[in-house]
């Protein structure tokens, strides 16, 4: 090798030794030093709290106070805030002996009696409706003098509230109407809707004209108060039962849960009729072109209303549920007060019903969002309901011999529906005791009582105070029905079902959205 290439090598390796010498090192991998720093850290804050925790332990559910006791401090104390705020603003209607104060003790009166029988659990015995204990709650304020002088509520507020309970009930069905579910159902869903609530209607009519001398006219309209099932009780037990696997085979839970709205639907529609026709000094015939004048307005004005909230507010706005239920709530209770307040009382129902229908249609899977907030509302709508519908039930004013018509017309009405909804199931494919539970199933009554009931007796008071009797046994009798058949309607369907029914390990989800429908 020549002297010259040897030169070069050596060049070569001495560039070679600086530029390694020149490079950087490589640092050393942290990552055990960083999880080892961040598990010390770990123990640090753990003996921390701890350590905080033993000094504080001896005061800490008392100086300051923690979980349900702050809660309910804080609570109370933003009432009594509250409270002085309205003091200030409206001076006695907050006071004992207003207006506003009355509403605010039916309104927690009805909830605590709520809370109440949800906390009453009974060994092998289903759970009782909430309703039941707001409905008792207003009737012992109304029987109670010591509390009911500090307790008035003006007609033109309970009126509103309950047209408001109404409008939310009807929104409520129309959105938990599913297209789908009622074209695989057919037939036997549409005889279980109309059926058993028409004739349980005419069996009332007759029933009482013979039983209480009611007028023909008021006999129907006592016929439609009856007619209507309840979903607030037969809807929950239904997805007990589903949720059990009991039924799901034959499609028993979804029947009953689809064809509930339904049966809602006839009878409002019902009432809302011979209503007419008991308060107008018109002919027969009139009365009822008055009442189709009044449907086919509701229905037009309700679908031009709907395809309206198809597509306002448009999908690519913020907060999309929120303004949808804002928009169908606010729409529905105009429509039916407006209805009222210009004499159209048949259309307001019709046009929420069409209205909440068509926008489900149209909103499709999404339509869950708005039913949760719906049924919000209706969270806070039902203690008033059956709050004011106890404060208007007096003890002094029954007669022992009215109580036992009402009984004897209410029980008669009752056994023509059952024995009618197991005729009519029995051209369906179930077996004897299934045709028997669902006979059973169909007796419960409560919402659409609490709203129609008060409703004729109102009506009565401004229109017509001479027919005031009337509307009185009506409401009498409308009491009845849910202090009889809503507690005992859940027993037998939480009793029976599992006795009767087919059980399937495989369960299967309702065809119909329900969406917090059991309150």
């Amino acid at each position: 090798m020549s002297e010259s290439n040897i030169e070069v090598d050596k060049k070569d390796d001495h560039l070679q030794s600086s530029i390694t010498d020149q490079a950087p090192e490589e640092p050393e991998p942290k990552v055990p030093q960083m999880k080892e720093s961040k598990m010390k850290e770990t123990q640090t804050t753990k003996i921390e709290t701890e350590e905080w925790e033993r000094e504080h332990s001896s005061t800490s559910s008392f100086c300051p106070p923690q979980g349900t006791v702050n809660k309910t401090i804080t609570d109370g104390v933003t009432l009594i805030v509250l409270w002085i705020l309205l003091w200030a603003l409206i001076g006695q209607e907050v006071l004992p002996g207003g207006n506003l104060f009355g509403l605010v003790v039916i309104f927690y009166s009805a909830f605590l009696g709520g809370k109440i029988i949800e906390v009453i659990r009974i060994p092998v015995v289903p759970p009782l409706p909430p309703l039941l204990g707001m409905l008792l709650a207003g009737f012992t304020i109304r029987n109670v003098p010591i509390l009911y002088k500090f307790v008035h509520i003006p007609t033109s507020w309970s009126s509103a509230l309950r047209n408001t309970a109404l409008t939310i009930i009807l929104i409520r069905a129309g959105l938990g109407l599913d297209p789908q579910a009622l074209k695989h159902l057919k037939g036997v869903c549409l005889r279980l809707s109309f059926g058993p609530c028409l004739l349980e209607a005419c069996s009332a009519a007759l029933f009482s004209h013979f039983i209480m001398n009611f007028p023909w006219q008021w006999g129907f309209l006592l016929g439609f108060v009856l007619g209507a099932v309840s979903p607030a009780v037969v809807v929950p037990n239904m997805l007990l039962l589903q949720e059990n696997g009991y039924g799901v085979e034959k499609g028993i839970p979804t029947l009953l849960v689809a064809a509930s709205s339904m049966d809602d639907i006839v009878a409002i529609t019902g009432f809302n009729t011979f209503l007419s026709i008991v308060f107008s000094s018109g002919s027969v015939i009139s009365n009822i072109l008055s009442s189709l004048r009044d449907v086919l307005i509701g229905v037009l004005v309700g679908v031009v209303m709907g395809i309206f909230v198809q597509y306002f507010p448009s999908r690519d706005q913020e907060r999309l549920t929120q303004r949808r239920a804002f928009l169908v709530l606010s729409m529905c209770v105009s429509a039916v007060l407006g209805c009222q307040h210009i004499g159209l009382h048949g259309s307001g129902g019709l046009v929420t019903l069409v209205l909440s229908f068509m926008a489900a249609k149209r909103w499709a899977e999404e339509k869950v969002g708005v039913q949760k907030l719906v049924a919000n509302t209706w969270n806070i709508f039902q203690p008033l309901l059956f709050g004011l519908v106890g404060t208007e039930v007096s003890v002094e004013s029954l007669e022992s011999k009215t109580i036992g018509m009402c009984i004897a017309t209410l029980c008669l009405a009752l056994l023509v529906r059952i024995l009618a909804t197991f005729v009519l199931m029995s051209f369906a494919n179930f077996r004897f005791m299934e045709k028997v539970f669902i006979a059973l199933s169909w007796i419960p009554k409560a919402t659409v009582q609490a709203v129609l009931g008060p409703l004729a007796l109102e009506t009565a008071r401004v229109m017509a105070p001479h027919l005031e009797g009337y509307s009185r046994n009506v409401m009498t009798v409308a009491f009845l029905a849910i202090l009889i058949t809503a507690p005992n309607g859940a027993l037998i369907i939480g009793i029976l079902g599992p006795k009767v029914l087919d059980h399937s390990e495989e369960t299967f989800p309702l065809k119909v959205e329900l969406s917090n429908f059991h309150n």
